[in-house]
Protein backbone atom coordinates (compact mmCIF):
# COMPACT_ATOMS: atom_id res chain seq x y z
CA UNK A 1 0.00 0.00 0.00
CA UNK A 2 1.06 3.75 -0.94
CA UNK A 3 1.70 6.02 1.70
CA UNK A 4 -1.42 7.83 0.61
CA UNK A 5 -3.57 5.03 1.64
CA UNK A 6 -2.56 5.33 5.32
CA UNK A 7 -3.15 8.80 5.32
CA UNK A 8 -6.56 8.20 4.43
CA UNK A 9 -8.83 8.57 7.42
CA UNK A 10 -12.47 7.48 8.30
CA UNK A 11 -15.28 8.90 6.74
CA UNK A 12 -16.49 11.31 9.66
CA UNK A 13 -20.30 11.01 10.95
CA UNK A 14 -22.83 12.54 9.06
CA UNK A 15 -23.42 14.79 12.34
CA UNK A 16 -20.30 15.58 12.66
CA UNK A 17 -19.96 16.69 8.61
CA UNK A 18 -23.41 18.41 8.90
CA UNK A 19 -22.05 20.08 11.53
CA UNK A 20 -19.10 22.03 9.92
CA UNK A 21 -21.53 23.02 7.04
CA UNK A 22 -24.05 24.37 9.39
CA UNK A 23 -21.08 26.20 10.98
CA UNK A 24 -20.20 27.45 7.84
CA UNK A 25 -23.80 29.22 6.61
CA UNK A 26 -23.72 30.34 10.34
CA UNK A 27 -26.42 27.78 11.91
CA UNK A 28 -25.73 25.34 14.56
CA UNK A 29 -26.09 21.99 14.52
CA UNK A 30 -28.83 19.97 16.48
CA UNK A 31 -27.40 17.06 18.85
CA UNK A 32 -28.76 13.80 17.81
CA UNK A 33 -32.08 12.77 19.00
CA UNK A 34 -30.30 9.86 21.34
CA UNK A 35 -28.11 12.56 22.98
CA UNK A 36 -28.53 13.14 27.00
CA UNK A 37 -29.98 16.57 26.26
CA UNK A 38 -33.27 14.44 25.25
CA UNK A 39 -33.38 13.63 29.24
CA UNK A 40 -33.04 17.46 29.98
CA UNK A 41 -37.01 19.22 30.42
CA UNK A 42 -37.57 20.83 26.89
CA UNK A 43 -40.01 24.50 27.22
CA UNK A 44 -43.73 24.31 26.06
CA UNK A 45 -42.38 26.81 23.26
CA UNK A 46 -40.06 24.51 21.59
CA UNK A 47 -41.89 21.12 23.02
CA UNK A 48 -45.24 22.33 21.16
CA UNK A 49 -43.86 23.88 17.98
CA UNK A 50 -46.30 22.89 15.58
CA UNK A 51 -45.12 20.04 13.14
CA UNK A 52 -47.67 20.57 10.28
CA UNK A 53 -49.66 23.32 8.72
CA UNK A 54 -52.97 21.93 10.40
CA UNK A 55 -50.94 22.73 13.97
CA UNK A 56 -50.48 26.39 13.01
CA UNK A 57 -53.12 28.16 14.90
CA UNK A 58 -54.89 31.91 13.72
CA UNK A 59 -53.13 31.74 10.17
CA UNK A 60 -56.12 30.07 8.52
CA UNK A 61 -55.86 32.56 5.51
CA UNK A 62 -52.02 31.35 5.00
CA UNK A 63 -52.48 28.13 5.26
CA UNK A 64 -55.66 28.01 2.85
CA UNK A 65 -53.34 29.97 0.27
CA UNK A 66 -50.03 27.81 0.26
CA UNK A 67 -52.07 24.70 0.39
CA UNK A 68 -54.21 26.03 -3.02
CA UNK A 69 -50.87 27.09 -4.24
CA UNK A 70 -49.18 23.13 -4.09
CA UNK A 71 -51.90 21.31 -4.67
CA UNK A 72 -51.71 23.14 -8.13
CA UNK A 73 -48.12 23.19 -8.52
CA UNK A 74 -47.69 26.79 -8.83
CA UNK A 75 -45.40 27.15 -5.66
CA UNK A 76 -43.39 30.64 -5.70
CA UNK A 77 -39.41 30.53 -5.95
CA UNK A 78 -39.50 32.90 -2.92
CA UNK A 79 -41.69 33.59 0.13
CA UNK A 80 -41.48 36.54 2.44
CA UNK A 81 -43.24 35.95 5.92
CA UNK A 82 -43.88 39.18 7.92
CA UNK A 83 -45.38 39.91 11.25
CA UNK A 84 -45.22 40.27 14.91
CA UNK A 85 -42.54 38.26 17.23
CA UNK A 86 -43.95 35.15 18.11
CA UNK A 87 -46.73 34.43 15.49
CA UNK A 88 -44.98 31.38 13.48
CA UNK A 89 -42.75 32.83 11.01
CA UNK A 90 -39.82 30.70 11.57
CA UNK A 91 -41.72 27.47 12.37
CA UNK A 92 -43.82 28.35 9.04
CA UNK A 93 -40.32 28.55 7.29
CA UNK A 94 -39.13 25.20 8.41
CA UNK A 95 -42.56 23.62 7.53
CA UNK A 96 -42.47 25.25 4.01
CA UNK A 97 -38.77 23.65 4.05
CA UNK A 98 -40.39 20.09 4.53
CA UNK A 99 -43.21 20.61 2.39
CA UNK A 100 -41.18 21.97 -1.00
CA UNK A 101 -38.41 18.87 -0.06
CA UNK A 102 -41.25 16.07 1.20
CA UNK A 103 -40.79 12.46 -0.01
CA UNK A 104 -42.46 9.42 1.26
CA UNK A 105 -42.89 5.76 -0.55
CA UNK A 106 -45.91 7.12 -1.81
CA UNK A 107 -45.31 10.55 -2.13
CA UNK A 108 -42.58 12.32 -4.69
CA UNK A 109 -43.76 15.45 -4.95
CA UNK A 110 -43.90 18.61 -3.16
CA UNK A 111 -47.04 18.25 -0.18
CA UNK A 112 -48.25 20.19 2.47
CA UNK A 113 -51.00 17.35 3.16
CA UNK A 114 -48.61 14.90 4.41
CA UNK A 115 -46.73 16.88 7.18
CA UNK A 116 -48.55 14.88 9.84
CA UNK A 117 -46.38 11.79 8.68
CA UNK A 118 -42.37 12.41 8.69
CA UNK A 119 -41.03 11.81 5.25
CA UNK A 120 -37.53 10.82 4.29
CA UNK A 121 -35.81 14.50 4.72
CA UNK A 122 -38.11 15.47 7.52
CA UNK A 123 -36.42 14.34 10.42
CA UNK A 124 -32.91 15.92 9.58
CA UNK A 125 -34.92 19.99 8.58
CA UNK A 126 -36.48 19.45 12.20
CA UNK A 127 -33.27 18.57 13.60
CA UNK A 128 -31.84 21.88 11.39
CA UNK A 129 -28.77 19.31 9.99
CA UNK A 130 -30.31 18.62 6.44
CA UNK A 131 -27.23 19.47 4.09
CA UNK A 132 -29.64 21.45 1.31
CA UNK A 133 -32.01 23.57 3.98
CA UNK A 134 -29.89 26.40 4.98
CA UNK A 135 -31.05 28.76 8.14
CA UNK A 136 -29.05 32.09 9.13
CA UNK A 137 -30.08 35.24 10.84
CA UNK A 138 -29.10 37.93 8.93
CA UNK A 139 -29.14 39.98 11.75
CA UNK A 140 -25.28 38.55 12.25
CA UNK A 141 -24.37 38.08 9.06
CA UNK A 142 -25.46 41.06 7.22
CA UNK A 143 -22.34 42.01 5.04
CA UNK A 144 -22.36 41.72 1.41
CA UNK A 145 -19.47 39.40 1.50
CA UNK A 146 -21.24 36.49 3.58
CA UNK A 147 -24.64 37.29 0.98
CA UNK A 148 -22.27 36.40 -1.43
CA UNK A 149 -20.58 33.63 0.10
CA UNK A 150 -23.79 31.86 0.43
CA UNK A 151 -24.87 32.72 -2.99
CA UNK A 152 -22.02 31.28 -4.57
CA UNK A 153 -23.75 27.73 -3.61
CA UNK A 154 -26.89 28.65 -5.17
CA UNK A 155 -25.91 27.46 -8.68
CA UNK A 156 -25.10 24.00 -7.21
CA UNK A 157 -27.88 21.24 -7.61
CA UNK A 158 -29.40 19.97 -3.81
CA UNK A 159 -27.13 16.68 -2.50
CA UNK A 160 -30.17 15.22 -0.89
CA UNK A 161 -33.35 16.65 -1.08
CA UNK A 162 -35.52 17.68 -4.44
CA UNK A 163 -34.61 21.88 -3.40
CA UNK A 164 -31.76 23.63 -1.98
CA UNK A 165 -33.90 25.79 0.76
CA UNK A 166 -32.40 28.99 1.66
CA UNK A 167 -34.20 30.44 5.05
CA UNK A 168 -32.88 34.08 6.47
CA UNK A 169 -34.55 35.23 9.36
CA UNK A 170 -35.26 38.94 10.27
CA UNK A 171 -34.07 40.19 6.30
CA UNK A 172 -34.44 43.61 7.47
CA UNK A 173 -31.33 43.30 9.06
CA UNK A 174 -28.98 42.88 5.65
CA UNK A 175 -27.08 45.75 4.41
CA UNK A 176 -27.65 47.82 1.23
CA UNK A 177 -24.91 46.20 -0.61
CA UNK A 178 -26.04 42.48 0.52
CA UNK A 179 -29.98 43.51 -0.60
CA UNK A 180 -28.39 43.94 -4.08
CA UNK A 181 -26.53 40.98 -3.66
CA UNK A 182 -29.55 38.94 -2.97
CA UNK A 183 -31.62 40.56 -5.64
CA UNK A 184 -30.00 39.33 -8.89
CA UNK A 185 -30.06 35.68 -7.61
CA UNK A 186 -33.96 36.45 -7.19
CA UNK A 187 -34.60 38.17 -10.15
CA UNK A 188 -33.11 34.94 -11.96
CA UNK A 189 -33.32 31.70 -9.53
CA UNK A 190 -32.14 28.20 -10.75
CA UNK A 191 -34.87 25.69 -10.57
CA UNK A 192 -33.86 24.00 -7.69
CA UNK A 193 -33.67 27.10 -5.15
CA UNK A 194 -36.03 28.72 -2.92
CA UNK A 195 -36.08 30.95 -0.46
CA UNK A 196 -37.18 31.93 2.79
CA UNK A 197 -37.14 35.03 4.39
CA UNK A 198 -39.02 36.27 7.50
CA UNK A 199 -38.77 39.44 8.82
CA UNK A 200 -41.07 41.68 11.88
CA UNK A 201 -39.67 45.16 9.83
CA UNK A 202 -41.49 44.51 6.50
CA UNK A 203 -41.11 48.59 5.91
CA UNK A 204 -37.24 48.48 6.37
CA UNK A 205 -37.35 45.50 3.39
CA UNK A 206 -36.48 47.15 0.20
CA UNK A 207 -39.51 47.15 -2.37
CA UNK A 208 -37.35 45.43 -5.01
CA UNK A 209 -36.87 42.65 -3.15
CA UNK A 210 -40.81 42.35 -1.75
CA UNK A 211 -41.90 42.25 -5.34
CA UNK A 212 -40.59 39.22 -6.55
CA UNK A 213 -41.48 37.39 -3.69
CA UNK A 214 -44.61 36.04 -2.68
CA UNK A 215 -45.66 37.69 1.09
CA UNK A 216 -47.86 36.07 4.00
CA UNK A 217 -49.10 38.81 6.73
CA UNK A 218 -49.16 36.78 10.04
CA UNK A 219 -51.68 37.68 11.99
CA UNK A 220 -51.86 38.59 15.47
CA UNK A 221 -53.17 35.54 17.39
CA UNK A 222 -56.83 36.22 18.78
CA UNK A 223 -56.99 35.86 22.80
CA UNK A 224 -59.73 33.73 22.79
CA UNK A 225 -57.92 31.20 20.17
CA UNK A 226 -54.60 31.59 22.63
CA UNK A 227 -55.68 30.85 25.61
CA UNK A 228 -57.75 27.43 23.75
CA UNK A 229 -54.33 26.34 22.50
CA UNK A 230 -52.72 26.73 26.93
CA UNK A 231 -55.58 24.90 27.99
CA UNK A 232 -55.02 21.90 25.88
CA UNK A 233 -51.27 21.95 26.54
CA UNK A 234 -51.65 21.98 30.06
CA UNK A 235 -54.22 19.30 29.71
CA UNK A 236 -51.59 17.50 28.01
CA UNK A 237 -49.24 18.55 30.76
CA UNK A 238 -51.22 17.17 33.38
CA UNK A 239 -51.43 20.83 34.82
CA UNK A 240 -54.37 22.19 36.30
CA UNK A 241 -55.02 26.14 35.97
CA UNK A 242 -57.65 28.02 35.79
CA UNK A 243 -59.16 29.53 32.53
CA UNK A 244 -59.44 32.87 33.72
CA UNK A 245 -55.77 32.56 34.64
CA UNK A 246 -55.13 31.50 30.83
CA UNK A 247 -57.19 34.42 29.74
CA UNK A 248 -54.48 36.75 31.58
CA UNK A 249 -51.86 34.97 30.09
CA UNK A 250 -53.54 35.19 26.68
CA UNK A 251 -54.23 38.90 26.59
CA UNK A 252 -50.59 39.65 28.06
CA UNK A 253 -48.90 37.93 25.14
CA UNK A 254 -50.87 40.69 22.69
CA UNK A 255 -51.80 37.54 19.71
CA UNK A 256 -47.84 35.82 20.05
CA UNK A 257 -48.24 32.85 20.31
CA UNK A 258 -44.96 32.03 21.61
CA UNK A 259 -45.00 34.59 24.14
CA UNK A 260 -48.34 32.99 25.31
CA UNK A 261 -46.34 29.68 25.69
CA UNK A 262 -43.63 30.90 27.22
CA UNK A 263 -45.84 33.01 30.27
CA UNK A 264 -47.58 29.40 30.56
CA UNK A 265 -44.09 27.96 31.63
CA UNK A 266 -43.42 30.02 34.05
CA UNK A 267 -46.95 30.04 35.37
CA UNK A 268 -46.77 26.26 35.76
CA UNK A 269 -43.75 27.09 38.52
CA UNK A 270 -45.62 29.59 40.28
CA UNK A 271 -48.09 27.67 42.45
CA UNK A 272 -47.01 24.09 44.78
CA UNK A 273 -46.79 21.33 43.27
CA UNK A 274 -50.24 19.25 42.89
CA UNK A 275 -51.83 22.39 43.23
CA UNK A 276 -54.53 24.26 40.62
CA UNK A 277 -52.58 27.33 39.15
CA UNK A 278 -54.93 30.04 39.86
CA UNK A 279 -55.86 33.72 38.12
CA UNK A 280 -54.19 35.33 41.43
CA UNK A 281 -51.10 33.53 41.06
CA UNK A 282 -50.40 34.74 37.29
CA UNK A 283 -51.76 38.08 38.24
CA UNK A 284 -48.85 38.73 40.39
CA UNK A 285 -46.48 36.76 38.35
CA UNK A 286 -47.45 39.39 35.41
CA UNK A 287 -48.05 42.49 37.68
CA UNK A 288 -51.28 43.03 36.59
CA UNK A 289 -53.91 44.89 38.55
CA UNK A 290 -57.35 43.08 39.62
CA UNK A 291 -59.60 43.71 36.92
CA UNK A 292 -62.44 43.90 38.60
CA UNK A 293 -61.18 46.59 41.03
CA UNK A 294 -59.73 48.22 38.11
CA UNK A 295 -63.63 48.27 36.87
CA UNK A 296 -64.73 49.51 40.14
CA UNK A 297 -61.87 52.26 39.49
CA UNK A 298 -63.03 53.42 36.61
CA UNK A 299 -66.73 53.17 37.30
CA UNK A 300 -66.15 55.87 40.04
CA UNK A 301 -64.05 57.88 38.01
CA UNK A 302 -66.00 58.36 35.33
CA UNK A 303 -68.57 58.58 37.51
CA UNK A 304 -67.04 61.86 39.74
CA UNK A 305 -66.15 59.75 42.95
CA UNK A 306 -62.65 60.98 42.71
CA UNK A 307 -62.10 60.41 46.55
CA UNK A 308 -63.65 56.57 46.03
CA UNK A 309 -61.37 56.39 42.93
CA UNK A 310 -58.24 56.84 44.79
CA UNK A 311 -59.05 55.03 47.43
CA UNK A 312 -59.87 51.75 45.48
CA UNK A 313 -56.74 52.24 43.51
CA UNK A 314 -54.50 52.34 46.58
CA UNK A 315 -55.74 49.72 47.78
CA UNK A 316 -54.37 48.34 45.08
CA UNK A 317 -51.50 50.12 45.19
CA UNK A 318 -50.64 48.44 48.28
CA UNK A 319 -51.13 44.69 47.24
CA UNK A 320 -48.16 45.60 44.41
CA UNK A 321 -50.42 46.87 41.44
CA UNK A 322 -48.39 48.52 39.13
CA UNK A 323 -49.18 52.19 38.64
CA UNK A 324 -48.72 52.51 34.51
CA UNK A 325 -50.32 48.58 34.09
CA UNK A 326 -53.60 50.34 36.07
CA UNK A 327 -53.68 52.79 33.67
CA UNK A 328 -53.90 50.70 30.87
CA UNK A 329 -56.61 48.48 32.38
CA UNK A 330 -58.37 51.81 32.63
CA UNK A 331 -57.75 52.72 29.20
CA UNK A 332 -58.98 49.34 28.32
CA UNK A 333 -62.15 49.68 30.20
CA UNK A 334 -62.55 52.89 28.70
CA UNK A 335 -62.44 51.07 25.01
CA UNK A 336 -64.66 48.00 26.37
CA UNK A 337 -67.60 50.81 27.07
CA UNK A 338 -67.33 52.28 24.03
CA UNK A 339 -67.52 49.14 21.88
CA UNK A 340 -70.03 47.76 24.57
CA UNK A 341 -72.22 50.49 23.74
CA UNK A 342 -71.86 50.60 20.35
CA UNK A 343 -72.27 46.40 19.69
CA UNK A 344 -73.24 44.84 22.90
CA UNK A 345 -71.33 43.46 25.77
CA UNK A 346 -71.18 40.12 23.72
CA UNK A 347 -68.02 41.34 21.89
CA UNK A 348 -65.89 41.81 24.77
CA UNK A 349 -63.62 38.81 26.03
CA UNK A 350 -64.67 39.24 29.05
CA UNK A 351 -66.32 37.34 32.15
CA UNK A 352 -69.81 38.02 31.90
CA UNK A 353 -69.82 39.95 35.51
CA UNK A 354 -67.19 42.13 33.84
CA UNK A 355 -68.65 42.70 30.31
CA UNK A 356 -71.82 43.30 32.09
CA UNK A 357 -70.70 46.34 34.01
CA UNK A 358 -68.38 47.65 31.21
CA UNK A 359 -71.74 47.35 29.06
CA UNK A 360 -73.82 49.32 31.83
CA UNK A 361 -70.68 52.26 31.79
CA UNK A 362 -71.14 52.75 28.08
CA UNK A 363 -75.15 52.56 28.41
CA UNK A 364 -74.56 55.42 31.37
CA UNK A 365 -71.87 57.31 29.52
CA UNK A 366 -72.34 59.43 26.06
CA UNK A 367 -70.45 58.90 23.41
CA UNK A 368 -68.64 62.02 24.16
CA UNK A 369 -67.62 61.52 27.34
CA UNK A 370 -66.33 58.38 26.36
CA UNK A 371 -64.25 59.39 23.53
CA UNK A 372 -63.28 62.59 25.94
CA UNK A 373 -62.28 59.98 28.95
CA UNK A 374 -60.34 57.74 26.66
CA UNK A 375 -58.33 60.88 25.05
CA UNK A 376 -57.60 61.83 28.69
CA UNK A 377 -56.18 58.48 29.49
CA UNK A 378 -54.01 57.85 26.70
CA UNK A 379 -52.20 61.33 27.80
CA UNK A 380 -52.06 59.97 31.20
CA UNK A 381 -50.51 56.30 30.23
CA UNK A 382 -47.52 58.56 29.38
CA UNK A 383 -47.89 61.03 32.51
CA UNK A 384 -47.86 57.65 34.48
CA UNK A 385 -44.61 56.00 32.75
CA UNK A 386 -42.54 59.39 33.04
CA UNK A 387 -43.85 60.63 36.63
CA UNK A 388 -40.87 60.22 38.96
CA UNK A 389 -43.97 59.01 41.39
CA UNK A 390 -46.17 57.22 39.33
CA UNK A 391 -48.36 56.41 42.26
CA UNK A 392 -48.81 60.24 42.47
CA UNK A 393 -49.63 61.24 39.03
CA UNK A 394 -52.08 58.29 38.79
CA UNK A 395 -54.26 60.16 42.14
CA UNK A 396 -53.97 63.44 39.56
CA UNK A 397 -55.62 61.12 36.88
CA UNK A 398 -58.43 60.09 39.14
CA UNK A 399 -58.92 63.73 40.27
CA UNK A 400 -58.72 64.92 36.48
CA UNK A 401 -61.23 62.26 34.83
CA UNK A 402 -63.45 62.75 37.83
CA UNK A 403 -63.67 66.34 37.15
CA UNK A 404 -63.95 65.89 33.65
CA UNK A 405 -66.67 63.52 34.28
CA UNK A 406 -68.88 66.39 35.39
CA UNK A 407 -68.26 68.39 32.72
CA UNK A 408 -71.64 68.70 30.31
CA UNK A 409 -70.82 67.69 26.71
CA UNK A 410 -71.23 70.32 24.22
CA UNK A 411 -74.94 69.05 23.48
CA UNK A 412 -75.82 69.34 26.92
CA UNK A 413 -74.49 72.81 27.67
CA UNK A 414 -76.12 74.45 24.16
CA UNK A 415 -79.19 72.87 25.40
CA UNK A 416 -79.09 74.21 28.81
CA UNK A 417 -77.91 77.60 27.86
CA UNK A 418 -80.93 77.70 25.46
CA UNK A 419 -82.98 77.00 27.89
CA UNK A 420 -81.42 79.75 30.36
CA UNK A 421 -79.43 77.82 32.63
CA UNK A 422 -76.16 78.38 33.81
CA UNK A 423 -73.53 76.49 33.41
CA UNK A 424 -71.42 76.01 37.03
CA UNK A 425 -67.61 77.60 36.81
CA UNK A 426 -66.46 74.11 38.46
CA UNK A 427 -69.03 71.20 36.04
CA UNK A 428 -72.14 70.71 34.96
CA UNK A 429 -72.35 67.02 37.03
CA UNK A 430 -74.48 66.78 40.20
CA UNK A 431 -73.19 67.68 43.57
CA UNK A 432 -71.84 64.87 45.59
CA UNK A 433 -71.52 65.29 49.25
CA UNK A 434 -68.52 62.90 49.62
CA UNK A 435 -66.07 64.92 48.57
CA UNK A 436 -65.22 63.58 44.95
CA UNK A 437 -66.51 64.47 41.84
CA UNK A 438 -63.88 67.36 40.64
CA UNK A 439 -64.81 70.62 40.19
CA UNK A 440 -68.63 69.80 39.64
CA UNK A 441 -68.85 67.72 42.83
CA UNK A 442 -68.95 69.48 46.33
CA UNK A 443 -66.09 71.20 45.32
CA UNK A 444 -68.08 73.07 42.99
CA UNK A 445 -69.74 75.10 45.55
CA UNK A 446 -66.50 76.40 46.95
CA UNK A 447 -65.07 79.53 45.64
CA UNK A 448 -61.39 78.98 44.53
CA UNK A 449 -60.97 82.48 43.71
CA UNK A 450 -62.41 84.77 46.09
CA UNK A 451 -62.94 88.27 44.85
CA UNK A 452 -60.18 90.75 46.17
CA UNK A 453 -61.04 94.35 47.37
CA UNK A 454 -60.39 96.95 45.12
CA UNK A 455 -57.47 98.19 46.76
CA UNK A 456 -55.63 94.90 46.95
CA UNK A 457 -56.32 93.67 43.51
CA UNK A 458 -58.21 96.87 41.02
CA UNK A 459 -59.63 93.91 38.78
CA UNK A 460 -59.03 94.10 34.95
CA UNK A 461 -59.57 97.14 32.59
CA UNK A 462 -62.69 96.72 30.68
CA UNK A 463 -63.54 99.25 27.74
CA UNK A 464 -66.10 97.46 25.87
CA UNK A 465 -68.82 94.54 25.87
CA UNK A 466 -66.31 92.59 23.98
CA UNK A 467 -64.19 93.01 26.84
CA UNK A 468 -66.95 92.06 29.34
CA UNK A 469 -67.67 88.78 27.18
CA UNK A 470 -64.05 88.00 27.43
CA UNK A 471 -63.71 88.59 30.84
CA UNK A 472 -66.95 85.88 31.38
CA UNK A 473 -65.54 83.97 29.07
CA UNK A 474 -61.66 83.82 31.34
CA UNK A 475 -64.16 83.19 34.29
CA UNK A 476 -65.97 80.26 32.58
CA UNK A 477 -69.51 81.88 33.21
CA UNK A 478 -70.08 80.21 29.63
CA UNK A 479 -73.95 81.20 29.94
CA UNK A 480 -73.26 85.15 30.46
CA UNK A 481 -70.48 85.07 27.64
CA UNK A 482 -73.49 83.47 25.48
CA UNK A 483 -76.17 86.16 26.91
CA UNK A 484 -73.89 88.82 26.33
CA UNK A 485 -73.38 88.40 22.84
CA UNK A 486 -76.77 87.15 21.54
CA UNK A 487 -78.97 89.49 23.84
CA UNK A 488 -76.98 92.58 24.94
CA UNK A 489 -77.41 95.49 22.24
CA UNK A 490 -75.47 98.29 23.04
CA UNK A 491 -76.09 101.68 24.20
CA UNK A 492 -73.54 103.12 26.46
CA UNK A 493 -70.17 101.99 28.12
CA UNK A 494 -67.85 103.69 30.74
CA UNK A 495 -66.09 102.39 33.37
CA UNK A 496 -68.32 101.39 36.34
CA UNK A 497 -72.00 101.87 34.14
CA UNK A 498 -72.96 100.64 31.10
CA UNK A 499 -76.52 100.49 29.10
CA UNK A 500 -78.03 98.13 26.67
CA UNK A 501 -81.61 97.39 25.11
CA UNK A 502 -82.00 93.65 25.76
CA UNK A 503 -82.81 91.52 22.82
CA UNK A 504 -86.06 89.07 22.53
CA UNK A 505 -85.56 86.75 24.52
CA UNK A 506 -83.22 87.97 26.79
CA UNK A 507 -83.22 86.77 30.14
CA UNK A 508 -85.43 89.11 32.31
CA UNK A 509 -82.36 88.69 35.58
CA UNK A 510 -79.39 89.99 32.53
CA UNK A 511 -79.03 93.31 34.27
CA UNK A 512 -78.74 92.27 37.81
CA UNK A 513 -76.75 89.15 36.98
CA UNK A 514 -74.19 90.92 34.69
CA UNK A 515 -73.87 93.90 37.82
CA UNK A 516 -72.95 90.89 40.36
CA UNK A 517 -70.50 89.67 38.60
CA UNK A 518 -69.41 92.63 37.37
CA UNK A 519 -68.67 93.42 40.73
CA UNK A 520 -67.19 90.32 41.80
CA UNK A 521 -64.83 90.03 39.06
CA UNK A 522 -63.63 93.54 39.22
CA UNK A 523 -64.20 94.66 42.81
CA UNK A 524 -66.04 98.15 42.06
CA UNK A 525 -70.00 98.25 42.08
CA UNK A 526 -70.96 98.19 38.58
CA UNK A 527 -74.48 100.28 37.60
CA UNK A 528 -76.24 98.02 34.49
CA UNK A 529 -79.12 99.89 33.29
CA UNK A 530 -81.64 98.79 30.68
CA UNK A 531 -83.56 100.98 27.95
CA UNK A 532 -85.52 100.14 25.57
CA UNK A 533 -85.11 103.30 22.87
CA UNK A 534 -83.25 101.53 20.87
CA UNK A 535 -79.47 100.21 20.73
CA UNK A 536 -76.36 99.02 18.19
CA UNK A 537 -76.28 95.42 17.14
CA UNK A 538 -75.48 92.67 19.23
CA UNK A 539 -71.87 90.97 19.35
CA UNK A 540 -73.39 87.77 17.66
CA UNK A 541 -74.98 89.65 14.83
CA UNK A 542 -71.67 91.73 13.89
CA UNK A 543 -69.88 88.54 14.30
CA UNK A 544 -72.13 87.08 12.18
CA UNK A 545 -72.38 90.14 9.22
CA UNK A 546 -68.40 90.15 9.56
CA UNK A 547 -68.39 86.14 8.78
CA UNK A 548 -71.29 86.94 5.95
CA UNK A 549 -68.20 89.46 4.55
CA UNK A 550 -65.74 87.67 4.46
CA UNK A 551 -67.21 84.51 3.00
CA UNK A 552 -68.32 86.95 -0.12
CA UNK A 553 -65.38 88.01 -0.18
CA UNK A 554 -63.78 84.37 -0.46
CA UNK A 555 -66.42 83.69 -2.91
CA UNK A 556 -66.10 86.34 -5.22
CA UNK A 557 -62.33 84.72 -5.97
CA UNK A 558 -61.65 83.36 -9.29
CA UNK A 559 -60.06 80.25 -7.81
CA UNK A 560 -62.53 79.38 -5.58
CA UNK A 561 -65.16 79.63 -8.29
CA UNK A 562 -63.48 77.68 -10.73
CA UNK A 563 -63.64 74.91 -8.08
CA UNK A 564 -67.42 75.06 -7.22
CA UNK A 565 -67.72 75.13 -10.93
CA UNK A 566 -65.52 72.01 -11.24
CA UNK A 567 -68.18 70.20 -8.12
CA UNK A 568 -71.15 71.19 -8.96
CA UNK A 569 -72.97 71.15 -5.29
CA UNK A 570 -70.33 72.03 -3.68
CA UNK A 571 -70.74 74.51 -1.04
CA UNK A 572 -68.17 76.73 1.01
CA UNK A 573 -69.04 75.67 4.63
CA UNK A 574 -66.54 77.78 7.10
CA UNK A 575 -63.68 80.07 6.46
CA UNK A 576 -61.09 80.43 8.70
CA UNK A 577 -58.38 82.71 8.97
CA UNK A 578 -54.92 80.97 9.26
CA UNK A 579 -52.55 82.90 11.49
CA UNK A 580 -49.11 83.66 9.32
CA UNK A 581 -46.13 81.28 10.93
CA UNK A 582 -43.71 84.06 12.77
CA UNK A 583 -40.22 83.74 10.73
CA UNK A 584 -37.02 83.95 12.69
CA UNK A 585 -35.08 86.73 12.65
CA UNK A 586 -31.32 86.25 11.78
CA UNK A 587 -28.67 87.24 15.03
CA UNK A 588 -26.67 90.09 14.04
CA UNK A 589 -23.94 88.40 16.19
CA UNK A 590 -24.22 85.01 14.57
CA UNK A 591 -21.80 85.83 11.62
CA UNK A 592 -21.86 83.68 8.91
CA UNK A 593 -21.89 80.15 11.04
CA UNK A 594 -24.66 78.48 9.41
CA UNK A 595 -24.62 76.16 12.36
Amino acid sequence: MTDHEFDIEPAEPPAERDEATADIFGTPAAPPPDTAEDAAYTVIARKYRPRAFEDLIGQEGMVRTLTNAFNLGRIAHAFMLTGVRGVGKTTTARLLARALNYESDTVHAPSIAHLATEGRHCRAIIDGRHLDVLELDAATRSKVDEMRELLDGVRYAPAQARYKVYIIDEVHMLSANAFAALLKTLEEPPPHAKFIFATTEIRKVPVTILSRCQRFDLRRVEPEVIAANLADIAAKEGIAIEAEALKLIARAAEGSVRDAQSLLDQALVQGDPGERVGAGVVRDMLGLSDRALTIEIFEKAAGGDAAGAITAFRGLYAVGADPAMTAMDLLEHCHGASVAKALGPDVLHLPSDQAARLAALGAALSAGTLSRLWQMLLKALDEVTRAPDPAAALDMILIRLAYAADLPGPEAGLELLRSGGTIPAGGGGARRPSGGGGGGGAMAGVQTQPSLSPQANPGPRLASFEDIAALAEARRDIALKYEIERYVRPISFRPGAVEFEPAPGAPSNLAQRLSARLKEWTGQPWLVATDARGGAETLADRQSRDRAKVRDEVLSEPFVQAVLAAFPGTEVVEVRQMETPAVAQPDPEAGDDED
